[in-house]
């Protein structure tokens, strides 16, 4: 497998994966003794610890540690990626522990070559490696036992971290040392479906005790001895550099201690963060705005809808758009339009870092560590394997911890190499809302008509929107060109443009998805108004050979109550898409309020993942989608003037608030034997649109801009 490049996409790791299932890659069978993962995961100074591969250890004293290849940000895998090994190994629940693997190519993606967490793929990706980590460790277990009881292993089975043989059994802490001393054979057996204890069961987290008593330990709570917390001054515009500064007032700030200047800006270091902050504010810099982007929101969907006259880049076709439009019976002409989204994570980005001689060691909250790994290795002159990187929980990223150029771990770097301080660098929420990375804003115009039964005839799609990095020129239109309705539609031409603007970008929860979905499943239900019919069933008539699709359609809408009387004044819209190999389905019950805004009081949600390791993690999952999509729909949105962000804090980056939050979101989950996909953001696509038709239904006005804000709705 190929490392990752700059050039490599998100879309592309995802195009890969999405043709595999995940299997086992080098250095799986690795003793943990043997070599530098030894070094990485080496035993306590007087414990016996079999570590049969690079995710597992067990202890004499039956502690049971499993290493995850991804990052617990939130989502779940922490216990996930744990009852998958757990189920193998027949492990005593009471008995596991979890951390953070380190940098190492024993943890790289199976499908994308890398070590890092996003594409919602860590589960599908990762279910037959962990699941063989642990029946490997299983056998050698039952081997060891069997060989202290001089009989064959077939006679002895295992319960709860136990070997059992007739009234015999032995602890895995027993056997450890001699399990250790085996080799395992290449034959590795997994137990079927019938067998499982763990897996498609709900399991409670095994993170949440922490989290809850306040001993989670998260990148902003690291403290190193001598440590020294450092704040940035970023440039006001992007595009911009440090022209001068004059740091005399910054440093006359008690607990201030020093200030170095960066590549990305000036860097106040103190003794505490509100003596850096108050540095900071103190700074005199002088600015260049020579190469500064001068973008202004209020002009930029208007240079869209100028883009948008023309085809651009050709992304899919089929038919003849141009000879179908004048057969249509009735046509319909829109502009559907979505800002700049911040990621808007609870915990501002961090990194610790200490450098000491030829050694640096980070402490971050990181989805890349690898390339985090790399990239302060090259900045420092190192060699990757000088710089370890200690991932601490995630406060939330959405995406936002996983950026190309490692931008705020290289930051903390640049600023401990400068000074030659062991310092924690801290953003503020205004760094992370105003000096970020963004879901660029888009504008979708589609032409679209109907024959005389009412059936889509032709689609003509425009996109004009910023590029993420390393696109290949088809992101913007995932979920579109691929979409079920355009497959059955006989004329079709879908195209793009790509202006470069100047802003930085970046993949946010669901990607391309975030907005396409917004757009197809917003026209559709325009169509089934134009053609006069029910948008379920109208859904139905379209998705009828996408089994899949279809299948979540109608168990939303059954267990919504489609169809039936709903309480005086509610309203209901539906919307169903496909994303990271998972479908999902959305109907909102809203009403409108005597002050003319929406009231969301449910969603109920319908998921095809596959098989469902952890039901109430995907539960768990559907419900954040349902909240942090809605924050984006009613909200959500980055403006620019004169290339300088507008919004700062959540007084004016409004997320939702928790008496906004749908009283009821009801989460059915599909019983399915089909190949699994992601659960971290399929839920998130379908939201909005499922809003707008509530909206529509509830007052026939529809919503083609987003966010909604303070929209009146009334009359």
């Amino acid at each position: 497998m190929s490392n990752i490049t700059a050039n490599t996409s998100r879309r592309n790791f995802l195009k890969t994966g999405a043709s595999l299932t995940g299997g086992l890659i080098i250095g799986f069978m690795v003793p943990a003794k043997a070599g530098r993962l030894g070094k990485l995961l080496a035993e306590p100074a007087g414990a016996a610890t079999f570590a049969p591969n690079a995710f597992l250890q067990i202890g004499s004293d039956n502690s049971i540690k499993i290493l995850l290849a991804h990052a617990e940000m939130g989502q779940g895998i922490w216990t996930t990626l744990a009852m998958l090994l757990g189920e193998e190994l027949d492990a005593d629940w009471k008995n596991i522990t979890v951390e953070h693997a380190p940098p190492a190519k024993e943890y790289f993606h199976t499908a994308w070559g890398a070590q890092m967490t996003g594409g919602s793929s860590t589960t599908w990706s990762e279910f037959d490696r962990y699941r063989k980590a642990g029946a490997t460790a299983r056998l050698l277990l039952v081997q060891a036992a069997a060989n202290k009881w001089k009989v064959q292993p077939a006679v002895c089975r295992t319960e709860n971290g136990f070997v059992i043989n007739g009234n015999k059994k032995l602890s895995y802490g027993e056997l450890a040392e001699s399990a250790g001393k085996l080799t395992a054979p290449a034959d590795i057996p997994l137990r079927s479906k019938e067998q499982w204890k763990y897996i498609g069961k709900g399991m409670k987290r095994l993170d949440a005790p922490v989290k809850v008593n306040g001993k989670a330990v998260f990148g902003i709570d690291v403290k190193v001895e001598g440590m020294k917390i450092a704040v940035v001054a970023h440039a006001p515009a992007m595009g911009s550099k440090v022209k001068s500064f004059d740091a005399t007032a910054a440093k006359k700030i008690a607990g201030v201690v020093d200030v170095v200047q960066i590549p990305t800006g000036v860097a106040v270091i103190a003794d505490n963060t509100w003596a850096a902050i108050q540095g900071k504010k103190a700074l005199m810099i002088q600015w260049d705005l020579s190469t500064a982007v001068t973008l202004n929101s209020a002009e930029q969907v208007d240079a869209f809808k100028k883009l948008a006259e023309k085809d651009g880049k050709e992304v899919a076709k089929g038919g003849d758009v141009a000879l179908a439009m004048p057969k249509a019976v009735k046509s319909i002409d829109a502009d559907y339009t979505v800002p700049y989204l911040a990621h808007a994570s609870m915990e501002p980005l961090n990194c610790t870092v200490k450098i000491t001689g030829d050694k640096c060691d980070i402490w971050t909250g990181t989805q890349m560590p690898g390339g985090d790994q790399a990239a302060a290795a090259k900045i420092l002159g190192f060699k990757p394997e000088q710089v370890s990187v200690t991932t601490t929980f995630l406060g939330g990223a959405f995406g936002r911890r996983a950026t190309m150029d490692s931008d705020f771990v290289s930051e903390a770097v640049h600023i401990a190499k400068a000074s030659g301080k062991t310092i924690k660098m801290t953003w503020t929420r205004e760094d992370d809302t105003q000096g970020g990375y963004y879901r660029p804003s888009f504008l979708h115009r589609i032409k679209a008509g109907i024959d005389d039964k009412g059936m889509p005839l032709f689609w003509k799609h425009v996109i004009a929107g910023q590029a993420l990095p390393g696109d290949d020129g088809n992101g913007s239109a995932e979920g579109i060109s691929d979409s079920p309705y355009v497959k059955v539609i006989p004329n079709f031409h879908i195209s793009q443009h790509a202006p470069v603007l100047g802003i930085t970008t970046l993949w946010l929860r669901s990607v391309g998805h975030t907005h396409t979905a917004f757009a197809m499943e917003s026209m559709i239900d325009e169509l089934a108004h134009l053609a006069g019919k029910d948008p379920v069933e109208y859904r139905r008539i379209l998705l009828k050979d996408h089994a899949r699709n279809l299948g979540v359609l109608n168990l939303a809408a059954a267990k919504a109550g489609w169809g039936k009387p709903l309480p005086a004044g509610h309203f209901q819209g539906v919307a169903v898409h496909e994303s990271f190999r998972s479908y999902c389905a959305q109907v909102a019950e809203i009403s409108i309020g005597a002050d003319g805004l929406v009231k969301v009081h449910k969603f109920t949600s319908a998921i095809d993942c596959g098989l469902a390791v952890n039901p109430d993690g995907v539960r768990a999952q559907i419900e954040s989608c349902v909240n942090y999509a809605l924050s984006a729909a009613l909200y959500g949105a980055i403006t620019f003037k004169d290339g300088k962000v507008e919004q700062s804090n959540f007084h004016d980056y409004r997320v939702l608030r928790l008496n906004e939050s749908p009283a009821e979101i009801e989460t059915h989950i599909v019983e399915s034997t089909e190949q699994m996909g992601g659960v971290g953001e399929p839920g998130f696509p379908p939201v909005a649109p499922a809003l707008a038709n509530a909206i529509f239904a509830a007052t026939g006005k529809r919503i083609r801009q987003l966010p909604l804000g303070e929209l009146n709705l009334k009359g």
